[in-house]
């Protein structure tokens, strides 16, 4: 019930006032309290009620009456509650203990009311009990098996199985009513087991029996029949009148059973309705009284003489009861008087009444007074005062009860207050009750004021202010503001009375600074204050107490309180730590709070450490103690250190779990002797160590790592010198005895040999008697006494080389002239080189000067096996003994037997290999224009297949095979074919191609993380296919997935390497794995696809980027950004703050979410400096953790700048200088980070150097400055508000010099004569140069005999040196070198600091040098569109230096040399060539160079030449733009490569799919390189078209073609509504409905346009804006006297949509002036007559008059006579006004201007005067303006009707421009014709010319006389390029009459295109 709103209605009373006055009620007059309401219920419950266990119970107890109303609750009659104001009784969750009767009693003041009960049934399934498990029956008796017991509600549904199968009913098995399983007449396969299934209908909980095993005896006996018996007999029954129906049974046996038959009877009457189960069960449905009575079940054996037998049983139907008589609510009687309460009820069986009064029974038989009425009413005789109240009547039955009340007053007493209020002092926030206890009848109303304000009453309660059913008034609690005087009014019937009574209320007294708990270390000071909040009237006293016993303060110096009532504890310490309470006692009240003090003080030492061998692990000892007290303060951890081998004591442990009391002490090294000991630490500190263990050695054990750096050098062909190290002293394990080495032949099944050496001094030894150039395998280990060690990894070394021990083979020698003697032999067996052949020297000698040789060193060559070399400047036709030796670097092998080989005579020699020569002529055999070659290869190795290619050019000398495959032997051969056939094949010829990279990378790539920054990698071999050369060793190629950062490399040398371990990486991060291969080419292709393979995981790093966006005095908000590493999954992240003043055991600790990315700290102190530390967490623990300061204020500002930056002269390096500064104010808000900037001098600008030093960083190391240069620094601080200013600049300095850290890059390295060599370099970029001459280069050579392994290293020992000084040298001539030697060239640059690194080494050959000269006479000749011929003569004798080999053509397109160069190599000794497959019409620079043996030579001049015109490659786009239904704009872009001069284009378009059975093809051709678009209008709606464009020079080039469909597309606009025209003098407007919008909004409307004759539609108006409807233009950018239709089209987002139908035809003609009227002709005509007769007859009278003046007035006279024409004008204008004829200065903009998107042209033209003209009223309809008449006689030109003038004229104001007769109709736009209407006869060149296939020629477009070169009938301007304006071509005769823009008289003005653009 709300309380302050109910008006409830009394019942004698009649209705009360009531207020909605939260504030209280102002008493009102005094009869409208005179009743209060007696409580009723508005409601009664449900009789009976079903809920399932656990369900939620509400009882609601809905009950109304005056205030307050207060309830209690009953269950089985038992009170559940005490009266209070909650209506409702709750049950959260139900249980069977909570079924019964439950009823609510109401009262307030007027009394109380029992509410009718109702029954709560709770549903519920126990188990089956314990019953019988075996019965027995004879054969033939019924077997009765009773359910087991199951305690349920409501009674389960019961299914009966046997042996696992539902058993239903029969005529031999009957189911009780009570689920008792009945079998009749039992048989022997009755018997077996039988189970119940019992289902709760309610909440579907289900049970099984154990099983009842049945055994039927007697089966053998005879089958005699039994009498009937009743098993189960019926039973008396009760039921409720309206239940749906009632059951009564009856279950008989008998045998036979077949004859039993069951009859019902009622008081004797057979039954025969409602039987059912074989007559077992009789149903009576919805029985009422008249079905009670007596129902009898018999039971007959038909056909027998066997009696019936009976049983019955009673039904009685109940009626719930009824009240046939109700009191009234309201009983009123006078005092001493007699009154009956009626009370009168019917039901089935008669009901009992009971009566109550204010719940409680009124025993009528033992009360005198109280008399119960026959008819149930109550009796009250000699009424009382206490009689008053509530009476409740019940009546009662079997089936139910029901209840009644009224409210009995007895009159006639006046009220008194029998117990009034008192004054009374109550504390603020306590209850008070004053008291108001009343006598009087009826029963007074009471009502409580405080002033005029009502608090409480039967109808009125405030909040606190509760009226008790005695009268007194509750407040609670209560307030200071509740202090004053309180009235009690007591009223009923017969009168008022008062009482009043004040109240006092004072402050609570209250702890409001209690002691809170604190934790100080001992012997400092602790403070427990108690600041309290009283009443000023009430003294306080403080009681502190410590663990409950008072403390006394008196005596103690270190105890103290203050009058705060703060107690001061100094010196504290272990006795102090306890429970302090401060107690506050005054008449305000007690309070009390309580803190624990903990004292702190440091650990004690751990005790008794005890060191012990671990009997389970190796290099382990068991260390265990005993915990120490822990000083009041958790353990944090143990600190353990260690002392070996007696050395100092050292940290071991730093942070050993606080609750361990023992540790295994890992990783400790054999052969050691240990001792621990042992300290605690809390967070007040370190305590003391424990004593030392006992000192525990480790046992020796077999060295664990190999001797160091083992090192293997060849000395000798048969020896080798091994060096090593020691293996780590603390891998050592014990004392080394010495080493063992062990070493074998590489790659050979073989095994090791050992060598032992006893003494571990001896580091190295030479390995000797080993054989020469083998390489061998060495591996060292060391051993001690407990065993030998780790053997190092293998390293391999060769042994020296020897010298050949075995001459060449099969050596051949034969002069091939007079000079020359060839060789041919086959190499040695490599096996007895004994090194590394450096190739052959062929000797000659004559017989008798043996002394005398001629050597000539041939290099190998390893591709072919027969060897060729040449001795020549021998003598002519002399004998020579030849021999021929294999050499290595120590020495030469044996020669071969000396052959004795005579040269020839001069003039008879031949060359043994003449270059290849072409086909002669005369070996033609046919037309010499159809020979060419076919060349055709193989692999020599005979794998893959033969590829013939042909060579049409018979006079093509070389021909370059490509697709070859890589490092392979090719067979090649080459035949002639003519007409007829062809020739024989060559002679086979064989070449190899160069060595590459691997095609592909290494096979089987895999991954596997080792650590969390590194993993190793495995691979396989390249296949032998892809290999491509020679494998030098292999590259693993390794990024971060998805980053942008450059791939890493990491190299693992040698062919034979297999594996790789990367190291260095990034932690839990995803790798990208390749590997690749590289020969001396280069890198081969990464392996693919990449692996990808992530590194473990690892503690994350620091988070990042902590600012404090939100900083308030006791709050502050922090963000953070996740760790920059990492190095794992971040699972949380954890947030401690605490004041930079306190330890760290103060800090606040929270853990965070890992999402989280910011914080809010609350509670902290003002104007306080907190540390925050963050750390991120991941599956590895917690990282390491940022830290960052803040002051809780809110007066941050940002920072000042630091100081001015200093350099200290000793803190500058050549790349690095330390920088130093002093922090400036950081404006209460701490610093993050600094910035630094550099600044380059002189002139550079300022840089960003670092972003990110720490915040408490006062110098930094910048670094990557460049050496010898000056710099200025400058530094910036920033906080959370923001950037300080930068500092001052620094002082500038300098950095010192550093040596050069690239090597120079060797350019080229030439041989320039045939003892010298030219070699040309670049100065590495990146290295800083200081002052002129301080940089020198330095120029190493060294003589070299041949090739050397890749996997040897040169020693640098045998370079010779030469210093260049010149520091801007990019060139040299390395001179005075040996001919026929090869050098190796490096290079380095040094300074005065050193020297750096050299450059690779670069080889060449010293014997030969390259040309000199260029080729001379370098000619080129023009062949076709693609092929250029190059012709010139050889460089001269004395500069080929040698025999000229080839030559090489470069040639590159004129205007872009970088992209297009190409060079043609041939390799024969010819005076020309041809360059084909060049691009037509292009000019091309050519230049030549020769080359021979050592070397191109330089380049020619270049040639410039150009090829001639070829057909253009096709338009490059084609693009369509303002499609409607029937027209399209098409434009296109030029040819990439036009290929010559563009004379046009060609445009062809067709439907793809005929129209109207129609496939009308139309082309049209575009003279000029320009205009580049068409407006296309001739199309059908909804077509698709294809349209074809190509180029035209001297020839067409290719089309490119584009499909367009003409609209409507799908989505765009509907068709606005038929357009209607309105015409207001010369404008004309449209107007429409707007139609369907489409799939998008209508973004604008587009007008178009065509005359009434003609059928072609375009646009007049667009970029109509879409909210109008209707547009209004002016007449004169139509053509005049054309009838024009007009439609409308809607724009959206989809396109052009479907146009509106047509308007009606509206001429163009403008209405006549009114004087080209004939009635004007007429008028004036008239007034001119009478005029000159006027004129005449003053003539006439004024020279009669005056005949005789003088001859000057006669003069005068005839002037008068004269009228000029201004005066005429005059005259004009007086009579009429509108024909104001006046010179204007025309201002006419005649371009092409841009307004709102749209193209529009403004035209000058002559104005009537009665009409204005501007351009800004035609330029804002944005496009159509009329065409103005133009020069008869111009030529037209070829221009497109897309160019145009974009200039300004102004017309001459001397020029006349006075309106006439002769100019209205010279300049009336209705005379002139359109293009249609041309006169014949006149012809102009056409930009554009059409054919049609089905239409035939096109109509020719003549200019007339009269006609305008813009001949449309509408004019639509479009963009393009604008020719400058030209001067006008005006014939004399028009000079002065008609204006003419100069655009329309330019060259680049013409005619419309025909049946395209009538708009023009």
């Amino acid at each position: 019930m709300p309380w302050g709103g109910v008006c409830p209605v009394g019942g004698d009373g009649g209705h009360m006032g009531c207020s909605g006055d939260p504030a209280g009620f102002i008493l009102p007059p005094l009869p409208l309290f005179l009743d209060d309401v007696s409580p009723y219920f508005k409601t009664e419950p449900v009789r009976s009620q079903v809920h399932l266990e656990g369900n939620r119970l509400v009882l609601t107890c809905m009950a109304e009456g005056s205030w307050p109303l207060e309830f209690k609750w009953l269950h089985n009659n038992k009170e559940l509650t005490k009266f209070s104001l909650e209506y409702r009784y709750m049950i959260t969750s139900l249980d069977r203990t909570h079924a019964g009767v439950y009823r609510c009693i109401v009262r307030n003041r007027m009394g109380a009311l029992l509410q009718r009960q109702t029954e709560v049934q709770v549903a519920y399934m126990g188990s089956f009990e314990e019953s019988e498990t075996h019965q027995s029956v004879s054969h033939g008796e019924a077997a009765v098996i009773h359910a087991p017991r199951i305690a349920s509600f409501p009674q389960p549904q019961v299914t009966w199985f046997r042996d696992g199968r539902k058993i239903p009913p029969s005529s031999r098995i009957a189911i009780t009513l009570e689920n008792t399983l009945v079998i009749l007449s039992t048989v022997a396969p009755d018997a077996g087991r039988y189970y119940v299934q019992a289902v709760n209908d309610k909440n579907g909980d289900n049970k099984t029996s154990q099983p009842i095993t049945l055994t039927v005896e007697n089966v053998g006996g005879p089958a005699d029949p039994i009498a009937p018996t009743i098993i189960i007999p019926p039973r008396n029954t009760s039921v409720v009148a309206g239940t749906s129906e009632v059951t009564m049974e009856c279950v008989a046996n008998a045998r036979p059973l077949m004859k039993l038959h069951i009859v019902w009877k009622k008081d004797g009457a057979p039954l025969s309705s409602g039987l059912s189960d074989y007559n077992r069960r009789l149903t009576i449905l919805n029985p009422t009284l008249g079905d009670s009575g007596y129902y009898e079940c018999e039971a007959v054996l038909r056909s027998s003489s066997v009696p019936a037998v009976a049983e019955g049983a009673f039904l009685a139907v109940l009626e719930p009861p009824q009240f046939v008589q109700e009191p009234e609510r309201h009983v009123t009687a006078e005092m001493e008087k007699v009154v009956t309460i009626p009370c009168q009820a019917k039901g089935v069986p008669p009901p009992a009444m009971a009566w109550y009064k204010d719940t409680a029974l009124v025993h009528v038989e033992k009360l005198s007074r109280f008399r119960l009425l026959g008819d149930g009413s109550l009796q009250i005789s000699g009424l009382v005062p206490d009689d008053t109240g509530m009476f409740q009547c019940f009546a009662r039955n079997a089936a139910g009860e029901v209840q009644t009340s009224t409210y009995l007053a007895v009159t006639s007493i006046a009220p008194n207050i029998t117990k009034g209020p008192l004054d009374s002092t109550v504390i603020d926030g306590m209850s008070v009750v004053l008291s108001c206890e009343t006598s009087g009848a009826p029963r007074p109303a009471i009502t409580w004021q405080k002033g005029e304000r009502i608090l409480a009453s039967g109808s009125v309660q405030l909040p606190r202010f509760t009226l008790l059913e005695s009268g007194s008034l509750l407040v609670s609690p209560t307030h200071i503001a509740d202090a004053g005087s309180y009235t009690c009014l007591a009223t009923n019937s017969r009168g008022v009375d008062e009482a009043s009574a004040d109240l006092v209320v004072w402050a609570r007294t209250r702890i409001t600074s209690p002691p809170q708990d604190q934790s100080v270390i001992k012997g400092t000071k602790a403070s427990m204050s108690c600041g309290v909040a009283h009443d000023p009237s009430v003294a306080v006293r403080y009681i502190w107490e410590k663990d409950g016993a008072p403390v006394s303060v008196d005596g103690i110096p270190r105890l103290r309180l203050d009058e705060e009532g703060t107690l001061h504890i100094s010196q504290t310490w272990s006795g102090d730590i306890g429970t302090y309470t401060c107690r506050v006692l005054s008449a305000g009240g007690n309070d009390s709070r309580s803190a624990h003090l903990r004292v702190r003080q440091l650990p004690h030492a751990p005790e008794n450490p005890v060191a012990t061998l671990s009997p389970l692990e190796k290099r382990a000892i068991n260390l265990t103690w005993a915990k120490p007290f822990d000083g009041n303060s958790p353990l944090l951890h143990y600190i353990l250190e260690v002392s070996e081998n007696n050395a100092p004591w050292t940290t071991l442990m730093a942070s050993v779990d606080p609750e361990a009391t023992s540790v295994v002490v890992r990783g400790l090294v054999p052969a050691r002797s240990y001792q621990f000991r042992l300290c605690a630490a809390n967070d007040v500190g370190k305590g003391q160590f424990s004593q030392d263990t006992e000192r525990v050695s480790l046992p020796e054990e077999p060295p664990t790592a190999p001797p160091q750096n083992v090192i293997a050098s060849g000395r000798t062909n048969q020896s080798i010198m091994i060096q090593w190290q020691p293996p780590p002293e603390s891998h050592q394990n014990g004392l080394l005895k010495g080493y063992l080495i062990r070493f074998c032949l590489a790659g050979l099944p073989v095994g090791y040999q050992f060598k032992n050496i006893t003494n571990a001094e001896v580091n190295n030894l030479l390995l000797e008697d080993l054989i020469i150039w083998t390489n061998y395998e060495i591996e060292v280990a060391a051993y001690n006494s407990a065993g030998l060690g780790v053997y190092s990894a293998r390293v391999t070394e060769w042994t020296l080389q020897g010298v050949p021990t075995v001459p060449p083979g099969n050596v051949q020698a034969e002069a091939t002239n007079a000079t020359t003697i060839r060789f041919t032999w086959n190499p040695p067996s490599p096996q007895f080189i004994n090194g590394i052949n450096q190739g052959y020297k062929l000797i000659a000698w004559e017989p008798e000067q043996a002394e005398e040789v001629t050597v000539v060193t041939v290099r190998p060559n390893f591709q072919d096996s027969i060897h060729v070399g040449y001795i020549g400047g021998l003598k002519k036709f002399t004998e020579y003994f030849t021999s021929v030796l294999c050499f290595t670097t120590p020495g030469d092998g044996p020669r071969s037997p000396p052959q004795l080989v005579r040269t020839h005579e001069d003039g008879t020699g031949r060359p043994s290999s003449p270059p290849p020569q072409p086909l002669p002529e005369l070996e033609y055999n046919g037309n010499p224009e159809s020979v060419g070659y076919r060349l055709r290869y193989t692999r020599a190795d005979g794998r893959g297949r033969t590829v013939a290619h042909v060579i049409h050019d018979r006079v093509e000398r070389e021909y370059t095979i490509e697709d070859l495959e890589e490092w392979t032997e090719y067979r090649v051969q080459v035949q002639a074919f003519n007409a007829i056939g062809a020739g024989p094949w060559s002679h086979v010829v064989l070449g190899r191609t160069r060595e590459s990279v691997p095609s592909s990378g290494p096979t089987n790539v895999s991954a596997l993380a080792t650590t969390s920054s590194s993993m190793l990698v495995r691979w396989n071999e390249i296949p032998e296919a892809d290999r491509n050369g020679l494998i030098l060793g292999y590259k693993v190629v390794y990024k971060e997935k998805d980053s942008d950062a450059r791939a890493q490399f990491w190299p693992a040398e040698g062919n034979a390497s297999r594996s790789a371990q990367l190291a260095g990486l990034a932690k839990y991060v995803l790798y990208e794995i390749r590997v690749l291969a590289f020969t001396w080419i280069g890198d081969g292709a990464p392996s693919s696809p990449p692996i990808l393979e992530r590194t473990l995981d690892d503690v994350p790093g620091p988070p990042v980027g902590i600012l404090f966006p939100e900083v308030r005095t006791t709050s502050v908000r922090l963000i953070w950004q996740p760790p920059a590493a990492p190095n794992g999954i971040i699972l949380a992240y954890q947030i401690t703050h605490r004041l930079n003043t306190t330890s760290a055991n103060a800090a606040t600790v929270e853990v965070l979410n890992p999402s989280a990315r910011q914080y809010t700290a609350a509670g902290l102190q003002p104007e306080s400096t907190y540390l925050f530390r963050i750390t991120a967490q991941t599956r590895k623990g917690w990282g390491e953790a940022a830290e960052a300061l803040v002051v809780t204020t809110e007066k941050r500002d940002r920072p000042q700048p630091p100081s001015k930056p200093v350099v200290q002269q000793e803190d500058v390096k050549a790349c690095s200088v330390l920088l130093c500064w002093e922090p400036g104010s950081d404006g209460l808000s701490p610093v993050r980070y600094y910035t630094v900037q550099t600044r380059e001098l002189p002139a550079g600008e300022w840089t960003l150097h670092s972003a990110s030093v720490s915040h408490n960083a006062t110098s930094f190391v910048v670094d990557r400055l460049k050496p010898f240069t000056s710099y200025k620094f400058r530094v910036k601080a920033t906080n959370d508000i923001g950037d300080s200013e930068y500092s001052q600049e620094s002082e500038s300095l300098t950095t010192l010099q550093a040596a050069p850290e690239e090597a120079p890059t060797i350019l080229s390295v030439t041989p320039h004569t045939t003892t010298s060599v030219l070699i040309r370099w670049q100065v590495p970029c990146g290295t800083a140069l200081p002052p002129p001459g301080s940089v020198r280069q330095r120029l190493d050579s060294r003589e070299g005999l041949g090739a050397v392994s890749p996997r040897h290293c040169r020693s640098p020992s045998g370079y010779a040196v030469r210093n260049l000084t010149g520091a801007g040298l990019t060139h040299h001539q390395l001179d005075n070198l040996s001919k026929h030697r090869r050098y190796e060239i490096r290079m380095s640059v040094y300074n005065a600091a050193g020297e750096g690194p050299s450059s690779p080494p670069q080889e060449v050959f010293v014997g030969e040098a390259v040309p000199t000269a260029p080729p001379q006479n370098v000619a080129v000749q023009t062949a076709t569109a693609t092929q250029l011929d190059v012709t010139w003569e050889p460089p001269p004798l004395e500069a080929q230096n040698g025999d000229i080999q080839g030559y090489k053509i470069y040639f590159w397109e004129a205007q872009r040399q970088n992209g297009t160069e190409r060079v043609k190599t041939l390799f024969l000794p010819e005076n020309g060539a041809k360059l084909k497959n060049l691009t037509g019409y292009t000019s091309y620079l050519i230049t030549v160079s020769a080359f021979n043996a050592a070397g191109d030579g330089p380049r020619s001049a270049p040639v410039r030449g150009r090829t001639q015109q070829a057909a253009p490659s096709a338009p490059s786009t084609i693009r369509f733009s303002e499609l409607t239904t029937t027209s399209v704009n098409v434009s296109w872009e030029p040819p990439l490569l036009p290929n010559g001069i563009l004379e046009g284009y060609r445009l062809v378009y067709e439907p793809c799919t005929p129209v109207d059975g129609v496939s009308k093809i139309v082309t049209v051709d575009v003279k000029g390189n320009s205009p580049l678009w068409m407006k296309v209008k001739d199309l059908a709606e909804g077509v698709t078209y294809r349209f074809r464009i190509r180029a035209k020079t001297f020839a067409y080039g290719p089309e490119i073609e584009a499909n367009i469909t003409t609209g409507p597309g799908e989505g765009a606009p509907g068709p606005p509504g038929e357009p209607f025209i309105s015409r207001y003098g010369s404008a004309i407007t449209i107007h429409w409905a707007n139609g369907d919008p489409g799939k998008g909004p209508i973004t604008r409307y587009v007008i178009e346009a065509r005359p009434s004759d003609e059928g072609l539609w375009d646009i007049l108006i667009k970029d109509i804006p879409r909210e109008v409807t209707s547009y209004t233009f002016s007449m004169d950018i139509l053509k005049q006297g054309v009838s024009y239709d007009f439609r409308v089209i809607a724009v959206n987002d989809y396109g052009y949509g479907t146009p509106s139908a047509p308007s009606p035809s509206v001429s163009a003609q403008k209405a006549n002036p009114f004087y080209e009227e004939w009635w004007f002709l007429v008028v004036i005509a008239l007034v001119g007559l009478i005029f000159i007769l006027l004129l005449v007859f003053v003539l006439i009278i004024r020279g009669q008059s005056k005949k005789y003046a003088k001859k000057s007035d006669s003069g005068n006279n005839s002037k008068a006579n004269a009228l000029s024409h201004g005066e005429m004008v005059s005259l004009d204008e007086g009579s009429f006004p509108a024909l104001e004829l006046n010179n204007r200065r025309l201002s006419v903009k005649n371009s092409f201007c841009r307004k709102n998107g749209i193209y529009t042209r403004s035209p000058p033209r002559p104005s009537p005067g009665s009409l204005h003209y501007s351009d800004e009223d035609v330029t804002k309809y944005n496009d159509l303006i009329p065409a103005e008449s133009s020069s008869l006689t111009e030529k037209p030109s070829e221009i497109s009707d897309s160019q145009g003038s974009d200039s300004e004229y102004e017309v001459d104001q001397n020029q006349q421009k006075a309106h006439s007769f002769v100019n209205h109709y010279i300049s009336d736009p209705t005379y002139y014709n359109s293009w249609r209407r041309q006169q014949k006869g006149i012809s102009r060149a056409q930009a554009y010319s059409y054919t049609e296939s089905d239409s035939g020629d096109p109509d020719h477009c003549p200019l007339s006389n009269s006609t305008s070169t813009q001949q449309g009938s509408l004019f639509r301007p479009k963009v393009s390029r604008t020719p400058p304006p030209q001067p006008p071509i005006t014939p004399p005769s028009q000079q002065s009459t008609l204006y003419r823009p100069p655009s329309s008289l330019a060259p680049g003005s013409r005619a419309p295109i025909a049946g395209f653009s009538s708009f023009v």
